[in-house]
């Protein structure tokens, strides 16, 4: 049974603050990123604050689902991070409190965030979205002399089209400037030319006042012609100076709604299912009509006698020119007129078929956005609850609160995210991908992230613990640690120096024993490398031993042998006698020759860097064992002078061999 607990009510008190903050500065973000597509709407349109007071809302309503997952990843990772940094999660852990049973009233709030996200998404963000689209073009046909392009015909203004070759935007000046004009039918057009021109709004706003200098004028003349015939009159003005008074209305009206009401991203899920049928059975029905209208363009059936077709059958490549005996029997100038028609009439059936299917296309694409816009809402309202499980755990792991690595891991998080979302999105749209996977791609891919995170984070795994990557990263490539042992602090029992000497010389023994029998700097027989079982137990004894009597004087205040234990290697135990510790990893090794090579020399290779470290352990072991034997006095261990005499009379045996060594030489 579920029940409320203090900690429970605790972490989400701590959550809740800090989601309601994150929340707020996502949503400033987002509508910043927003803001920049259209500040050249905004400015210099002399706009009301009514008017920029109701573009900031329905923008900020639209942007809401899209800033809740990442205020959830954002603040359940600083959550979790602070509990970490403070070692509360440490204290609760100890309690018998797992990460999960921890997180469990986060769970009920973050699907409670994804359950408002999706209300917001079907019934808040559609209407949000239908005003904002009135208000951005309502906005555009407001003072329009700022929002002529350059190199295309602007139909902002009614009855008139205008074409702008440069602008001038400092000066307002406009230079190459061509007019149409049309008032009725197409005989009571104007045309005007002019070289630059200057189109300002009246006091009243409402009218445009558009000043031509150095132009033709050009106007039919259908009105005035009185005799009814078929040729139209014209007149024809040159001019130096002209201005001429357009009506339009620059104050601000707001466009009509209907003409956004079949956007897809203004409809309800609901909506959109239905008018998702009615999209499929038009996108249907117009494809079987131009299937039909696509069987005109076929030959038509001939009959042909038995000679034809024999006849027919015979006919070539070359024979082809020669196959329509009446078209050559006709004139020069009946076979152009043929020809031409038959071009034109060729001409006309490729643009229909164009049409028809630059019109095809654009059905499948309202579709598909259709399509998109429905499994975008689920989506969205199931990455609140993917991003808790991923900014949870990681700040678990982590353990840093704050706004410091929080921040850097959300952003890499949403950017991956979105640039993912985006990306589908587009492909989907544009019928490169399927529409399930385009939208559903972003989920796809954290889902696995966030399954991993909440799994290594529940185990207490290191999963961000960098020396962790760079020991196993290290130990792949053959690269080692350096010891570093530094006095301690404080030091209960001094080290058994006595003990430590002789283990130290029983190392030093074996050692010269084992490089007696085998023979490091020989290269070893492929077959017992790959083959055959390849533990070295007695350099993993020499290793023990030797780490055992390092730990214990470890604890030494002299700085001589603090400086000469820093000076023993650390062995690798396995390395020097096959690649891995699994044999059948090793037979398949063996087995693919170019991989084997490499393993082989790699393997020579730590045998040279043993042959080297048992070397060095020796040297030092010589350096560290007089030493320690005179601190072993100090200590006045009965042992001590036992120990240091043998010591003294195998050194003397040894001094004594290697002189009769260099006689005998």
């Amino acid at each position: 049974m579920f029940r409320i607990k203090k900690l429970d009510i605790f972490i989400t008190k701590q959550f809740g603050l800090l989601f309601v903050g994150t929340f707020f500065i996502c949503l400033f973000v987002l509508m910043m990123q927003f803001l920049w597509r259209y500040v050249d709407e905004l400015i210099g349109k002399g706009l009301s604050m009514e008017i920029l007071a109701q573009f900031f809302w329905y923008m900020a309503l639209g942007l809401m689902p899209q800033a809740f997952p990442l205020a959830i990843l954002l603040s359940s990772l600083i959550t979790y991070g602070n509990l970490g940094e403070s070692s509360e999660l440490t204290a609760i852990k100890a309690a018998g409190i797992s990460l999960m049973q921890s997180m469990r009233s986060l769970i009920v709030a973050v699907i409670m965030i994804a359950g408002i996200s999706f209300y917001f998404q079907n019934v808040v963000v559609p209407s949000a979205n239908m005003q904002l689209k009135q208000l951005l073009v309502s906005m555009k046909q407001k003072s329009p002399e700022l929002e002529i392009p350059e190199g295309t015909f602007y139909d902002g203004i009614p009855n008139s089209n205008l074409y702008v070759e440069k602008k001038d935007l400092k000066t307002g000046h406009l230079y190459g400037i061509m007019i149409y004009r049309q008032t009725g039918s197409y005989e009571d057009q104007t045309i005007i030319l002019a070289d630059s021109g200057m189109l300002q709004s009246t006091a009243e706003k409402k009218h445009l006042l558009l000043t031509l200098w150095n132009g033709e004028w050009f106007e039919n003349m259908r009105s005035q012609d009185m005799g009814g015939t078929a040729e139209v009159p014209y007149r024809r003005e040159s001019f130096g100076h002209k201005q001429i008074l357009l009506d339009f209305d620059g104050d601000f009206n707001l466009a009509d709604a209907n003409n956004f009401s079949g956007d897809a991203s203004a409809k309800s899920v609901p909506r959109l299912l239905h008018d998702l049928d009615s999209i499929k059975l038009a996108n249907d029905s117009v494809g079987r009509q131009f299937f039909h209208e696509a069987q005109a363009y076929t030959f038509r059936e001939i009959e042909l006698t038995p000679q034809d077709s024999t006849r027919l059958s015979e006919i070539t490549v070359e024979d082809i020119p020669v196959i329509d005996s009446v078209y050559l029997k006709l004139n020069e100038d009946k076979q152009r007129d043929i020809t031409r028609t038959a071009a034109r009439q060729a001409q006309t059936a490729l643009n229909d078929l164009e049409m028809k299917g630059d019109y095809a296309k654009y059905l499948n694409r309202v579709e598909r956005l259709h399509l998109l816009e429905v499994l975008g809402k689920f989506t969205l309202s199931l990455s609140c609850i993917i991003f808790f499980f991923i900014g949870a755990p990681l700040g678990a792991i982590i353990r840093k609160g704050g706004l410091g690595v929080p921040v850097i891991v959300s952003v890499i998080v949403f950017l991956i995210f979105y640039l993912l979302d985006m990306t589908g999105m587009r492909m989907a749209r544009d019928d490169n991908w399927t529409v399930w996977f385009g939208r559903s791609i972003s989920v796809i891919v954290l889902t696995p992230m966030a399954v991993f995170f909440t799994y290594k984070a529940n185990r207490d795994s290191t999963v961000f613990n960098i020396d962790a990557y760079r020991m196993t990263i290290m130990h792949m490539l053959g690269l080692r640690m350096k010891r570093n042992i530094v006095r301690k602090e404080v030091i209960i029992e001094e080290p058994k120096y006595a003990m430590d000497a002789t283990m130290l010389q029983t190392i030093n023994d074996d050692i010269a024993i084992y490089s007696e029998s085998h023979k490091l700097l020989h290269w070893p027989s492929p077959i017992k490398v790959f083959f055959r079982a390849g533990d070295d137990h007695e350099i993993e004894h020499i290793n023990n031993v030797l780490e055992i009597a390092i730990e214990d004087l470890g604890y030494t205040r002299d700085k001589m042998v603090l400086h000469e234990l820093n000076n023993y290697p650390i062995l690798a135990t396995h390395a020097h006698t096959r690649p891995f510790q699994r044999k059948w990893l090793n037979i398949a090794t063996g087995l693919f020759l170019p991989l084997g090579i490499f393993f082989y020399f790699r393997m020579l290779r730590f045998r040279l860097r043993l042959y080297r470290d048992l070397r060095d352990i020796s040297a030092t072991t010589n350096r560290l064992i007089p030493h320690a034997l005179e601190l072993a006095k100090k200590q006045k261990d009965p042992i001590t002078q036992d120990i240091y005499s043998d010591y003294t009379k195998l050194n003397i045996q040894q001094n004594d061999g290697d002189i009769q060594a260099e006689q005998d030489k």
